[in-house]
């Protein structure tokens, strides 16, 4: 037998050796081992077991110096009547390729029974022929609990009808699935990435300070409801328009442009390690629908309930007026409200001929004379009605005078360059200061155009649409049928 090593004399270092490597690599195995999530144990070829690692121990109650060195499993680890057939199917591992799946029931130090769910592979030797097998097993529930949370997190991203988004810390798209990828206009991997400004325009802040705030404090304790747009390849940033429509238009969709807002009802959930011993956030799980249409009927029917409310308060105080003139401005005082921002009554000073047959006028141009105007400046009710005056400098291509032309409503909205000098642009419209968006309504009472009504719109607030269009002219109606008795009492 070989020498064993002179042991070094004191404060000498001995030289490293084969003794102290194979001391290392056996304290190198045996944490190794110990630090694995799995439960291992390894066997001979002749079914000896030589491996146990703490997580067996922790499932089977079996210490290491209990386990090692046994042989085979019977009576301790396996039932005697099912030893035969467990030892058989983990070392038939050795003369089979890859790794074998097993399900087993073990019995633990207390009597107990588990079910395990085991993965067993051959150990070679150094000549490469089989010098064992090794067994990792954990819990079926754990096994089965882990295989649940991958097939919920590859339907999520696959096939489930919500959209999901993982973002990282950076809030960054890390994973996007299908529906995600369609509700943003964009490729699975092509979102990948990109900063979120890239892909959305309104709503972006919105959106990433609700993702920093779950970073920072966890998810929140109900669903966010996020209006947004997206962005399109090779546009600006999009409005809440689709364009500034030009005068004359008819309305066809100075409003409509905001058809491009989604409402996205939106979860989120903070993602941290498992691994870490305090929770490390590895992003969010943004998850969310679109509810646009549901929100749009929400607001759609609360409207029509307040504009209701509205038209029927008007008709109680416009009943109270002992002049049809006041309560002509009693209807535009309620209608201003929540509608909006500034009204304006012009009458027909001279009504032609072609309009009392409903046609268009003849050679003289229709003429109107402002009667009554909201204040410009504080607010406060419209004054009185004020008969005659000097014509307005209407153009041809005015909204007012298409409006009583056509007998009809006719809406109107500056375009961003417009907007950006929005003063000039109301000025030559005749129109406060500020105003940006017009709708203009007929006054037709007894098939006789007797003027126009105007609401005008700030800055501030969103073009008006058909909706609007139909409760202006409800509004008109109103306030023509007054006029036309002021006019007859007059």
């Amino acid at each position: 037998m070989p020498s064993a090593p002179t042991p070094p004399r004191a404060g000498e270092a001995g030289p490293p050796g084969p003794a102290a490597d194979s001391e290392d690599d056996s304290g190198l195995l045996a944490a190794l081992l110990d630090g694995m999530d799995a439960a291992l144990c390894a066997f001979d070829a002749e079914g000896t077991v030589t491996h146990w690692n703490r997580e067996a121990e922790r499932i089977l109650g079996w210490s290491a110096r209990e386990a090692v060195g046994r042989k085979g499993l019977a009576g301790w680890a396996v039932r005697a009547a099912d030893a035969r057939e467990v030892e058989a199917r983990l070392m038939a591992a050795m003369d089979a390729q890859g790794r074998q799946v097993h399900e087993f029931a073990l019995l633990t130090k207390d009597g107990g029974r588990v079910l395990v769910r085991t993965q067993s592979s051959a150990v070679p030797r150094a000549d490469g022929r089989p010098g064992g097998v090794y067994c990792a097993f954990s819990e079926v529930h754990t096994q089965i609990d882990l295989e649940r949370s991958i097939a919920l997190s590859e339907a999520l991203l696959d096939d489930a009808s919500w959209n999901v988004v993982l973002v990282d810390a950076d809030l960054r798209p890390a994973i996007v699935n299908k529906n995600a990828a369609r509700a943003l206009r964009t490729g699975r991997t092509a979102a990948l990435g990109r900063p979120l400004g890239e892909l959305l325009d309104q709503g972006l802040e919105e959106l990433e300070s609700a993702l920093q705030h779950v970073l920072a404090e966890g998810a929140p304790p109900a669903p966010t409801e996020l209006w947004v747009s997206l962005r399109e390849a090779g546009e600006g940033f999009r409005g809440l328009r689709g364009g500034g429509a030009k005068d004359g238009a008819g309305g066809g969709g100075a409003g409509d442009g905001a058809a491009a807002r989604r409402c996205w009802r939106s979860g989120f959930l903070r993602l941290a390690s498992p691994l870490a011993e305090e929770p490390v956030p590895l992003g969010v799980a943004w998850i969310f629908q679109d509810v646009t249409e549901l929100k749009r009927h929400e607001m759609d029917g609360s409207r029509l309930r307040f504009r209701g409310n509205q038209l029927h308060r008007a008709a109680r105080a416009a009943a109270e007026c002992e002049d049809p003139a006041e309560a002509a401005t009693v209807h535009l005082d309620f209608a201003l409200a929540g509608f909006a921002d500034h009204a304006l009554i012009d009458l027909v000073l001279e009504a032609p001929p072609g309009a009392r047959s409903g046609g268009r006028p003849g050679p003289d141009r229709v003429r109107l004379v402002r009667a009554a105007a909201t204040p410009s400046g504080a607010p406060g009710p419209c004054p009185a009605i004020v008969a005659g005056g000097i014509p307005l400098a209407y153009t041809e291509s005015h909204p007012a005078i298409q409006a009583a032309e056509r007998c009809g409503s006719v809406r109107v909205s500056a375009s961003r360059a417009e907007e950006a000098a929005a003063t000039g642009w109301a000025a030559a419209r005749k129109w406060p200061d500020g105003t940006v968006h017009g709708l203009c309504a007929a006054l037709r009472s007894r098939g006789r155009t007797l003027g126009v009504v105007t609401f005008l719109r700030a800055s501030g607030r969103r073009p008006f649409d058909r909706g609007d269009t139909v409760y202006a002219e409800d509004v008109a109606a109103r306030v023509a049928a007054a006029l036309d008795l002021a006019q007859q009492l007059g």
